[in-house]
């Protein structure tokens, strides 16, 4: 008698719900990702992978750098608008200590290889998830309703993002998002001119510039600026020259290249108040759904694959009747730290976003005063693990 394959559905297929499919059918799951958009489509622009992200991928078996193709920048800090180094830290030291620096990748080519990893017909597109029945009952079956049909599962994984539908729906009385004061800017420009070797993210007065090079040679470029949430501007090209087009080389450079058309604009939310537990009987949640930050740490990203994996690793060798309570040591495993970040990222971002003067002038000093031993323990804390434990050792296999 061949054995029951255990179902999960998903809904979401973003980076984080694709990652829990895979390392789900990975160990014999049968999957099937849900997704609203009607088809396959570029998405995003870059994503920098920090350490803790690759050793959770690295636990599954899924390799970046072979499947999505990766640029480790030669050094990257924090700079003026002058050009001037507030920190800057080179890569080697960080291969050293963590096992890897920080990759950059574009997020199509990172969805690309994930969806490469489901069997065929895995992802059903044009299905967003509207409602999920019977969740909340440890010992049955939830059934899943699409706009395109319904599907009866072992397990529900709520990845549909920073807006999820299912959170709503699920903590009625949760307080929803909270809009961080900045609107931001993003694109990827192609590999048609001079792409710079290292990655900076630069701090002016209420706006910062990021700059990241990629692995083809086509260039990461992001922008923040403190603005009203809703504010859209009349020319874009005109707003991000008005506002970035005099600070250091090559940011100017880079303006000149860039396509309008080509950028995508994100006022930044983040979760208001953390959510009681991540999991409802066999529903669960993860990245943005769950603890939707903003992109200060560059952790957003980062966390949704360290959930994905861990979920996974907690869900290995379990029967139908083990979910509920596997679902429940991962509330146990993720609710602490990633609500940490979620806070920190917050704190980070308001002194990054200083629009006084003197305020910002004080913010540059500090740190540039700060001790090398401070910011790598600051790391330390990002990259080193989940729960005091590297990701390889509390998720492998």
């Amino acid at each position: 008698m061949s054995e029951i394959r255990r179902r999960a559905v998903v809904a979401g297929a973003g980076i984080g719900g694709l990652t829990a499919a895979v390392a789900l059918y990975r160990r014999g799951w049968q999957v099937t990702v849900c997704e609203r958009a009607p088809g396959p489509a570029a998405v995003g622009a870059g994503i920098v992978l920090a350490p803790n992200a690759l050793r959770a991928f690295d636990a599954i078996g899924f390799d970046v750098t072979r499947a999505a193709g990766s640029a480790a920048p030669a050094a990257l800090g924090l700079r003026r608008p002058g050009g001037s180094w507030l920190k800057r830290a080179d890569t080697g030291a960080m291969t050293a200590r963590y096992g890897s620096p920080p990759l950059a990748v574009h997020r199509e080519a990172l969805v690309d290889a994930l969806t490469a990893g489901l069997p065929e017909g895995a992802i059903r597109y044009g299905a967003a998830v509207t409602a999920v029945d019977g969740a909340e009952d440890p010992a049955g079956r939830p059934v899943v309703r699409t706009a395109s049909g319904e599907f009866t599962a072992d397990l529900v994984i709520a990845a549909d993002g920073i807006h999820s539908p299912l959170r709503r729906r699920h903590h009625p009385a949760h307080p929803g998002l909270r809009y961080s004061g900045e609107t931001a800017w993003r694109s990827v420009l192609p590999a048609d001119g001079p792409a710079p070797a290292e990655a900076a993210e630069t701090w002016g007065r209420g706006e910062r510039f990021g700059v990241v090079p990629l692995a083809d040679g086509r260039v990461y470029v992001y922008a923040t600026a403190v603005a009203p949430e809703g504010y859209r501007p009349a020319d874009l090209r005109a707003e991000l020259l008005r506002r970035y087009g005099t600070w250091h080389d090559p940011i100017p450079a880079l303006l000149r290249r860039l396509d309008p058309a080509a950028v995508l604009q994100h006022d930044l939310h983040d979760l208001a108040a953390p959510l009681p537990r991540y999991h409802q009987g066999r529903l669960v949640w993860l990245g943005d759904a769950a603890h939707a930050m903003t992109p200060n740490l560059g952790q957003g990203g980062c966390q949704a694959v360290e959930d994905a994996v861990v979920l996974a690793h907690l869900l290995d060798g379990t029967d139908a009747a083990g979910i509920p309570a596997a679902l429940a040591a991962y509330s146990a495993a993720r609710c602490a730290r990633t609500d940490a970040l979620r806070v920190r990222s917050r704190r980070a971002g308001r002194i990054a976003a200083l629009t006084n003067p003197l305020a910002a002038t004080a913010r540059d000093l500090a740190v540039r005063a700060t001790p090398a031993r401070a910011t790598q323990r600051a790391m330390d804390d990002l990259f080193g693990g989940v729960n005091g434990m590297p990701v390889s050792v509390a998720v492998r296999s």
